[in-house]
């Protein structure tokens, strides 16, 4: 290792005075010195930096130092820069020398520099420094380095010269011209030659940021005082000192707990189903529930569209992992179960991590399990959706559903994964386990041994292996802990699987029930890679370690939970020795297996070595310090043991197997009595030989700290354990590991810096940014250099190499976009870059993840009376060695807070967050021939102690324990200042709050402050005497942390936990100055936290000052107490606490809301008071809260000192009491406002351009292009040729350009269907919709584009990749974008006969559809009255306090407003200023005022089912004050997504009845009805708001038809009033349609024509058209609320956080004191239309013939059609019979007619039938219009024969051919190139059109075809002109031709016979005679035979 050293001295010939920093860069790596405080001529630096360099130094390598005037506020001033080249110090090692700096302008300047560099080429081993280089240096202590890219924030952490939460200015220094001359930002990168930059990347070491950290790094400089940072979080994680790692603040295990799921999925059809004339049903399958679909018969394209939920309570891995499993099944009733035609597999992690956690329309492939070689079986199309708590799901508007039909372009698969997926199997070795526990009891063992005399090992283990939903098991091992299966489990299963984890479990065998040994999850994500370079899956043989609970054996095991895997393993169990592979199958070869069953089969034996070849580790521990015992195990004995594997644990390792092997080998057996005394196996026979492991301290009585806790007296005597334990060496698999890791670290740390910049608002987030991004580019091109020395080492996996392949490209490739993302980086840019770098950090940590296990992790239990109490784990990788820095663990050799936890599910909760022990623990790990160092890390300063029993003291034996002979005394003052936002511990909803203070052994304790969750301690906490073992300076690099707890009092019982942080304290060493820039140290911010959640922050400061030999009086003086009333309490003293001014709060109190009963009683005389900073005001009494709840006096002030820097104001304490008789108080909820900032008065800008009264503006009134364009002189339709003047109104222009059309089309064009008669409010409802999928379909678009753009700008800078790459890789987006474009635009281009038109979107006026609630678009209408919820109870202690709702006990309505005193005039002199209403101006009175409330209900969608059969029947039930309309008997049936169409009014008085509850209840006969969920509208809210929410403003104004002005006030009426409240002059009207209001002009028509058709002049036009651009007007300008539909969620109570379905709805509120409104507006839904579809089939053609007839053995068919509309039970017709046809021609005549209800504008056909027999009533159902007609076969006595089928969509089917000869698969084949007619538009159609099937291959095959006419009348027309069925009366069709062969053979006897006989059988017929008589010959033979003997025999 080389170094070069730059000793820099002095800087001389400086101007003026000032302070000065210089910087000092090499490499790219700068360094800071300190700052040299007011220095005139001269500065002293006297500093030295050293760069530790891998590479030699090249003599074009550039030294460059800076330097700067610093200043405090701004950022530093550049004085000028000396560069050099670094020739002579390559060649010659040394040299020193003077020489003038140059400015930014490259001229020489007189100030000089004087420095000494050298150059040390070392040899020799790694990291050893020759220290005696400079001797007259003084100590790098003073010298403080400071590097671009540390930490800025991590207040606490820095040494010396800064004080905490300061640094200089962002320490980065800022270049006013960046780029010029010498200086580019960070390196000389543009002055370097191109060489230079590759050889960047080529050698090893850039930069060696280990190191850089060892050498105590540290800001310089201070900040702005008031600059705070939040970021305890860092300053306590940020690490700067090589002794210590940080703690972990989160305590509590976040897994394994379970939360509220729930999977919805939508099965809307199927396609393409394989398999003749089925009735399929779809079976939906998660984990075990099933759900079915109804029935669909005989059809290949069955359409559902049936919704079903399946809720879930287990935590998130199980739920993950789950599967979701779609099946379709063919003809399944309730006596069979039906075949299986196809499955589709995916596990809900898949669809979980889809983005909005769902797949919508998507078509999943269905592939059939048994027969692999198959191919696709068909496709269902689907919706799925997972939701958690908290999660809400957006179902996405898409586009029209034609470009769903595209089945390839939608398929349910993931982004990324190939739409044909192949066959593979997957190959799970499973060779042998070592070290399993004992899983039986030792008594039936002891019996077994007395009779049979053997001892056997107590377990009997198989491995399961769980993979896609399904199982396989190995074969079970009898009684052995070290079983061997050479065994492997087959999955088949299709690749890329959509299933992410498999499941590996031991389990132990047993005669009642098995159980889990352990269980190990394998992340197939990890173990593949699926990129260009990528690999299949592949493992191993590697051993996977398994943890679950302690090893010893309980009948009941409370921890079982742990062993299948849930939560995190307290106990090591085992490990398995396993492999996998994945071999990607050929389905077409012959010999191949198509079943997808799990097979078992044995395999050979794999050698020892293939794991890597054995080697001995070495684990010491040493503890430094044990405190904050829990008191309940404080009285007896405590000791300490630390494990790794089965090494080191004495109650519960193995005990020894039957099979004794070497020990070596077999590495689970340690601490064996018989070893002990033997003490060293035979083949050990190095020096330490007689190396024993200890894994326990000895046990020790602990000692009371305060009533909680308690610590070990381990004062001098540090006690010391060690572990050998033998393991297969993989740690390069652990060094690439933390590698990784610390880069993710160190980026984590700069990005919450960069955070925190933004977040307090502090000077260039970007700078940082940059720096993070620098160290992050650099980080990983070491990872690169260093990871490329590992390779071929034994033992390497296939996986080996490939991870570390690819590792390394994504590092590179990382490097190379990170380089270029930091050029990109700019103010404003910053947000932006911040995202996409977390991308990297979640990248590096899912890279870092190691998928092939090593070293087991060390268990470090505390046991008390032998039994294990509270345990930490601490991954091996963490604490590993290695004599390269990068690739050490991060706490290896450091000393680390441990906090250990109660095991297992003991760990949640309350008992969670209680520590059971803080330990201050260093630990080690290594091979046993690297530990030489193994003590390096520990504080100095210590004797070793070794075993007394080792004999000759060998130098290598570890101590058992450590005497500290060197001890500092310091005192500790901990400034607590206060805490806001709390915890809600007690029942009021407030707390008692107190802070414990721990530190080291001791503690101290404040005040308690009773109820409030801001408590302001204001208090001083000295510890005195606090003993600290080790060397000063160390210390004061390095102190301990201090942990802060803080609880709430109860007055019975113990105080009850809030919640903990941790802090490190700014040290003062006794030669140090107490001063700035360190002491007095600043507040800072901690985030406090209770087990994973945060509980609030803590406001404080905390040094540690050194007594010197003068003992206390040299300490810096405290101030004694100056309050009287506290007693002897100090408080912060002045220095620390922060400087106040005086503001005045301003209270604006409007009412109190739905206040809940206190005790029983209710609130009758409420108050409130308002708090902040020990003031504060009280309101009025209200003095009946039922009659009138708001206040009577509105607004009062208070005034109140507070801090300057807004960061720190504390929060406002807003309370509620009620006054009760007899003087009594009774708080009824309090709420506590934590940031001020949005309440703070700021003046307006007179300057801005809303105030601008220059000239008056045109305001451009284009609205939306597409609606049309107005303009005074000519108006312009988009759709008409015609320039029409403007005195004809629309409506006339519209009827002109219809009868042109008309002309034009002769006669084609039927009436457009946008008629005003035609039009009612859905059709603009519909029209709005449509738009809403445009403009959200427009900004997705947008958004792809612009992130695709960004992605593809980073990879071509990145250099990933050529140019003409960036064309192949335009996104997949693009290209189906460009299709679905292709698709759309052919149809929309003029068809053959211009029957399709681009429908002409300008005729529908539309209203504004919201998919969401109109709260989240207008801030809840907070424009100025807030709501404040008031909360009473505890806080639930679910996650992140999800049930804070159930807390709510009302709500204060009023506004704050604070503004520092005192207050510029001109404010006050403003006309009409009321000094009593303060800054709350022209605000209406609160007086009780009289509403007409009209809820219009439109629809619900996605209803969550209430009933069995996964449906619901809801109706809606609205809710205001006492008045409660339940509109039960129209309750619509068995719908999920109800169309209801109604308007409710409902009268309501202001304030009393102002929230408006809309629920959705579900109908049932029986029993009550069920909430499904309900929507709570604050109606007042909306009422006062500025926005006017009362009635929203359409956009056109009209007095009759559909689009009628719903407000009484007209559009000039509102425009006046709003006016005037602004303050405003009134509008004035001009002529030619223009209307000046303020300084703006806008135009419009003039003209409006009633009912009559009469013309009228208008304002009311204009003045609409200043509505709808009123946040144009200067001032007083908002967005008024348009007319709209809003959208929102349905919750309900029982189902926190999930929606339960959705409801459309709008509120028009009108004050009674208006004039009344006109009627509502008619919403109910449309009536579907009746209509008649004739069907006529005249011949059919080509009908392949199935039968062969019996006796000529012709092939014919008797063929019929069969057709139907609604489905095939409902109205299916079938023709007669033609039989006999020999060419498959067939003649008809035959009509078939279907009535049916259409609804136009849905596009769908409503069924109104009974579901079954039992139904109640109707259900209705909505099917897509599809006419199927089939050919048929007919059968006498057998089944009949399907022989081939077509659907058509009479929306849009393929036009027929004109010729059967024309008629071709082409048809249906290229169905989307063909143009398409719709049978509603052009009425009748006749032509040819073909029947398919498929045949066995799945290829689609020509069947027949039929000539059929199709004619649609509607129901009026069908009853003047009725036709007959068949070719019956009325209109009969005549009969068809029929050849006559055709007739059946017996209607001609003769003819047939004569045939058969003379032509086909005549020898046949000659044979059987000839046969026949012999036979009776025979026979008669027989039969007289016996007689004629007999009389022979007798003679007769």
């Amino acid at each position: 290792m080389m170094s070069l050293m730059v000793h820099l001295k002095t800087v001389a010939h400086l101007r003026g005075k000032g302070d000065r920093i210089a910087k000092v860069t090499f490499r790219g790596l700068p360094f800071f010195s300190r700052v040299a405080e007011n220095c005139e001529e001269v500065a002293n630096f006297n500093e030295t930096f050293r760069w530790p360099i891998a590479s030699r130094l090249d003599g074009n390598e550039m030294l460059e130092i800076q330097v700067y005037n610093y200043s405090k506020v701004f950022s530093n001033r550049l004085v000028g820069t000396f560069s050099m080249v670094l020739q002579k110090v390559a060649e010659e090692g040394h040299l020193e020398l003077t020489d003038t700096l140059i400015d930014d302008n490259n001229t020489s300047i007189k100030t000089s520099v004087t420095i000494e560099i050298r150059y040390q080429s070392m040899d020799g081993t790694v990291g050893v420094w020759s220290d005696g280089e400079f001797l007259d240096v003084p100590d790098d202590r003073d010298g403080m380095f400071a590097f671009e890219t540390d930490s800025l924030l991590s207040g606490q952490s820095h040494g010396s010269g800064t004080s905490p939460g300061r640094s200089l200015q962002g320490s980065i220094p800022t270049f006013r011209k960046a780029g010029k001359g010498v200086f580019s930002a960070m390196k000389l990168g543009k002055i370097k030659s191109s060489r230079d930059d590759h050889r960047k990347s080529d050698e090893p070491a850039v930069l060696d940021m280990e190191d850089l950290d060892r050498r105590a790094m540290r800001l310089a400089g201070a900040m702005d005082p008031d600059t705070i940072s939040l970021a305890s979080v860092t300053a306590v994680t940020t690490n700067v000192s090589n002794k210590r790692s940080k703690p972990d603040i989160k305590m509590e295990p976040s897994s394994g707990r379970p939360v509220d799921y729930q999977i919805s999925i939508t099965v809307i059809e199927a396609r393409q189903l394989i398999g003749l004339n089925m009735d399929p049903v779809v079976c939906v399958e998660i984990g075990d529930d099933k759900k079915y679909t109804s029935m669909k018969e005989s059809t290949n394209c069955p359409y559902y569209n049936e919704y079903f939920v399946f809720d879930f309570h287990v935590p998130p891995d199980v739920m993950f992992d789950k599967i979701i499993k779609l099946s379709v099944i063919h003809s399944k009733n309730l006596l069979r179960s039906g075949t299986l035609v196809g499955t589709f597999k995916m596990d809900v992690g898949t669809v979980y991590s889809q983005p909005e956690h769902q797949f919508y329309h998507k078509w999943a492939i269905m592939s059939d399990p048994d027969d692999i070689t198959a191919g696709c079986k068909g496709y269902i199309k689907c919706d799925i959706a997972v939701v958690g708590k908290g999660d809400n799901i957006k179902t996405p508007h898409k586009a029209n559903e034609t470009d769903e039909d595209d089945i390839e372009g939608n398929l349910l698969l993931p982004e990324g994964i190939p739409a044909e997926r192949q066959w593979a199997r997957f190959y799970v070795r499973i060779y042998r386990a070592e070290g399993l526990p004992k899983m039986n009891t030792s008594i039936m063992a002891n019996v077994k041994k007395a009779f049979i005399g053997e001892n056997r090992d107590l377990v009997d283990p198989y491995v399961q292996v769980q993979f896609a939903g399904q199982k396989g098991k190995t074969s079970v091992q009898k009684s052995s802990y070290e079983p061997i299966w050479n065994e492997q489990v087959i999955f088949t299963e299709l690749f890329p699987p959509l299933c992410k984890r498999m499941k590996v479990q031991i389990r132990d065998s047993d005669k009642v029930n098995d159980v889990a040994i352990g269980t190990h999850f394998i992340d197939l994500r990890k173990i593949s890679n699926d990129g260009d370079k990528g690999f299949l899956p592949t493992l191993g043989p590697a051993w996977a370690n398994m943890y679950g609970s302690t090893r010893q054996y309980t009948l009941m095991d409370e921890h079982q939970d742990l062993n299948e895997g849930l939560g995190e393993g307290v106990s090591f169990r085992s490990r398995l020795l396993l492999s996998i592979a994945v071999e990607i199958l050929d389905t077409t070869s012959p010999e191949i297996i198509s079943s997808t069953d799990v097979q078992i089969e044995n395999v050979s034996n794999i050698s020892e070595s293939a794991t890597g070849k054995m080697d001995e580790f070495f684990l010491f521990g040493a503890f430094l310090e044990a405190t904050m015992i829990d008191r309940k195990i404080g009285d007896k004995a405590i000791s300490f043991e630390i494990t790794i594997g089965n090494y080191g644990n004495q109650i519960d390792g193995v005990s020894k197997p039957s099979s004794t092997k070497k020990k070596k080998k077999d590495g689970d057996n340690e601490e064996e009595e018989n070893e002990l005394i033997q003490n060293s196996s035979e083949d050990e026979a190095d020096e330490d030989g007689d190396l024993v492991s200890v894994s326990t301290t000895p046990l020790m009585k602990p000692v009371i700290t305060d009533r909680n806790y308690f610590h070990l007296p381990y004062f001098e005597k540090k006690p010391c354990v060690y572990i050998k334990s033998w393991w297969q060496d993989q740690r390069r698999r652990l060094y690439n590991s933390n590698m990784m890791d610390k880069i993710a670290d160190k980026l984590e740390e700069g990005l919450n810096d960069v955070q925190e910049i933004i977040k307090t608002e502090k000077a260039f987030p970007e700078r940082r940014l940059r720096g993070v991004l620098e160290e992050l580019s650099v980080g990983c091109s070491r990872f690169v250099t260093l990871a490329n020395k590992d390779v071929n080492q034994a033992g390497r996996t296939k996986l080996d190499r490939e991870r570390l392949k690819s590792c390394m490209r994504e590092m590179d490739s990382m490097a190379q976009q990170t380089r270029q993302i930091r050029t990109q980086v700019k103010k404003n840019t910053v947000k932006e870059k911040v995202k996409l770098v977390q991308n990297f950090l979640q990248k590096l940590r899912f890279l870092a993840d190691e998928p092939q296990h090593s070293i087991p992790d060390v268990f470090v239990w505390m046991m008390s009376n032998n039994k294990r109490i509270a345990y930490a784990r601490v991954p091996s990788k963490d604490i590993l060695y290695s004599i390269v820095d990068e690739e050490t663990g991060k706490d290896c050799g450091k000393v680390k807070a441990v906090f250990l936890k109660l095991p297992g599910k003991k760990g949640f909760g309350h008992a969670g967050w209680t520590v059971q022990a803080k330990l201050e623990l260093y630990l080690w790990l290594g091979l046993n021939k690297q530990r030489k160092d193994f003590l390096k890390g520990l504080p100095n300063g210590f004797e070793e102690v070794k075993a007394i029993n080792t004999g000759p003291v060998l130098q290598s034996i570890p101590p058992v324990s450590l005497v500290y002979d060197m001890k500092q005394v310091f005192q500790l003052r901990a400034h607590m200042y206060q805490a806001r936002s709390l915890f809600a511990a007690d029942s009021s909803g407030l707390s008692d709050p107190f802070a414990r203070v721990f530190f080291s052994t001791h503690s101290q304790v404040t005040e308690v402050l009773s109820e409030t969750l801001c408590p302001t301690w204001d208090q001083l906490l000295v510890f005195d005497n606090v003993e600290l073992f080790g060397e000063a300076s160390e210390l004061r690099d390095d102190p301990p942390i201090i942990v802060v707890e803080i609880y709430d009092q109860d007055t019975v019982g113990k105080a009850e936990f809030i919640g903990r942080t941790f802090a490190k304290p700014t040290i003062k060493m006794c030669d140090e100055h107490y001063g700035p820039p360190r002491f007095p140290p600043q507040l800072e911010y901690y985030q406090v936290y209770r087990g994973n959640c945060t509980a609030g922050e803590l406001l404080a400061a905390f040094e540690l000052l050194q007594v010197g030999q003068g003992g206390r009086a040299d300490l810096p003086p405290l101030e004694g107490p100056t309050d009287s009333e506290h007693g002897p309490i100090l408080p912060v003293p002045l220095g620390i606490r922060p400087v106040l001014s005086r503001y005045r709060i301003e209270v604006l109190f409007w009412g109190l809301r739905d206040l809940k009963r206190i005790n029983l009683a209710q609130v009758d005389r409420p108050r409130v008071d308002i708090e902040c900073a020990g003031r504060g005001v009280q309101s009025v009494l209200i003095q009946n809260y039922k009659k009138n709840p708001n206040f009577s006096t509105l607004v009062k002030w208070f005034e109140v000192d507070l801090p300057e820097n807004e960061l720190l104001h504390p929060p406002l304490n807003i309370r509620v009491v009620d006054c009760r008789a007899f003087g009594r108080y009774i708080l009824v909820g309090s709420h506590a406002v934590t940031s001020l900032r949005r309440f703070i008065y700021s003046t307006p800008d007179k300057t801005s351009n809303n105030w601008a009264t220059a000239g008056d503006i045109l305001v451009n009134v284009d609205a939306d292009p597409s609606i049309r364009k107005m303009d005074t002189v000519v108006k312009l339709d988009a759709t008409s040729d015609a320039v029409v003047k403007v005195d004809m109104t629309e409506e006339e222009s519209d009827k002109d350009k219809k009868k042109k059309k008309k002309k034009k089309k002769g006669g084609v064009e039927e009436e457009d269907e946008t008629d005003e008669r035609m039009l009612d409010w859905w059709s603009k409802y519909f029209a709005s919709i449509e738009t809403l999928k445009e403009t959200l379909r427009a900004q997705e678009a947008a958004q792809a584009e612009a992130e695709e753009r960004e992605d593809l700008e980073i990879a071509a800078e990145a250099g990933d990749f050529k140019p003409d790459d960036l064309l192949l890789k335009g996104s997949k987006t693009k290209e189906k974008n460009k299709e679905k474009k292709g698709f759309k635009d052919k149809k929309k281009g003029p068809t053959a006969d211009g029957t399709e038109k681009k429908p002409v979107k300008a005729k529908v006026d539309e209203l504004l559809v919201y998919n969401k609630e109109l709260e989240s678009e207008y801030g809840n209408f907070e424009d100025w009255l807030h709501t404040f919820n008031l909360y009473r109870g505890k806080a639930g202690d679910d996650d992140e306090h999800a049930l804070d709702d159930d807390r709510i006990v009302g709500r204060f309505k009023g506004s704050l407003c604070m503004y520092k005193l005192p207050l510029s005039e001109e404010i006050t002199r403003e006309a009409g200023f009321d000094p009593n209403m303060g800054m709350f101006q022209s605000i209406p009175h609160n007086d009780p005022i009289n509403v007409l409330v009209r809820v219009y209900v439109v629809r619900a969608t996605d209803l969550h089912p209430a009933d069995i059969n996964g449906k619901a029947d809801p109706y809606v039930v609205i809710k205001l004050g006492k008045t409660e309309v339940k509109d039960k008997e129209n309750y619509i049936s068995k719908q999920l997504n109800p169309v209801f169409g109604k308007s409710f009014d409902i009268e309501a008085t202001f304030p009393m009845e102002s929230m408006l509850t809309v629920s959705v209840y579900d109908w049932d006969l029986v029993g009550t009805d069920d909430l499904i969920g309900e929507t709570k509208i604050d109606l007042e809210n909306r009422f006062y708001s500025k926005y006017r929410a009362t009635c929203g403003i359409s956009s056109n104004y009209s007095v009759h038809g559909y689009n009628v002005w719903r407000d009484p006030l007209k559009p000039t009426q509102i425009l006046a009033k709003l006016c005037k409240d602004g303050k405003t002059d009134a509008p004035q009207y001009g002529p030619g349609g223009k209307v000046k209001v303020a300084n703006r002009i806008f135009t419009g028509a003039t003209e409006i024509e009633d009912e009559n058709g009469l013309k009228k002049q208008t304002e009311e036009h204009l003045a609409l058209t200043v509505l709808n651009h009123w946040e144009e007007i200067p001032r007083v300008g908002c967005k008024l609320v348009p007319e709209h539909v809003e959208t929102r969620p349905l919750l309900n109570v029982d189902k926190p956080g999930i929606e339960q379905g959705r409801i459309e709805m709008w509120v028009d509120m009108f004050s009674m004191d208006m004039p009344a409104p006109g009627p509502a507006i008619e919403i109910s839904p449309r009536k579907p239309k009746r209509y008649e579809l004739r069907v006529i089939i005249w011949n059919t053609d080509e009908v392949i013939l199935e039968d062969d007839d019996y006796f000529t053995g012709e092939k014919s068919s008797d063929i019929f059609v069969r057709g139907w509309l609604k489905g095939q039970q409902e109205d299916k017709q079938d023709t007669d019979v033609h039989y006999h046809s020999l060419t498959g021609e067939g003649n008809f005549n035959w009509r078939f007619v279907y009535p049916f209800d259409y609804l136009m504008a849905e596009e769908k056909i409503v069924i109104s039938k009974k579901e079954s027999m039992f139904s109640w009533d109707e259900t209705e159902y909505k099917i897509p219009p599809r006419l199927t007609l089939q050919v048929w076969d007919a059968d006498h006595f057998s089944a009949d024969d399907f022989l081939g089928a077509i659907e058509l969509d009479l929306n849009r089917f393929p036009r027929g051919a004109k010729t059967a000869k024309q008629c071709s698969l082409n048809m249906i084949r290229n169905e989307h190139e063909l143009p398409t007619i719709s049978i509603f538009k052009q009425k009748r159609v006749k032509g040819w059109w073909p029947f398919v099937a498929r045949d066995e291959n799945d290829e689609m095959e020509l069947t027949g075809k039929v000539e059929a006419e199709l004619h649609l009348v509607t129901a009026e027309e069908a009853e003047k002109s009725p036709v007959g069925l068949g070719r019956n009366e009325p209109d009969p069709l005549e009969k068809p031709n029929r050849p006559d062969t055709t007739f059946l053979w017996f209607l001609s006897p003769l003819k047939a016979i004569r045939y058969l006989i003379c032509n086909r059988y005549k020898w046949l017929i000659i044979k059987i005679v000839l046969a026949m008589l012999l036979l009776i010959m025979l026979g008669l033979f027989l039969y007289s035979m016996p007689g004629y003997l007999v009389k022979k025999l007798l003679g007769a």
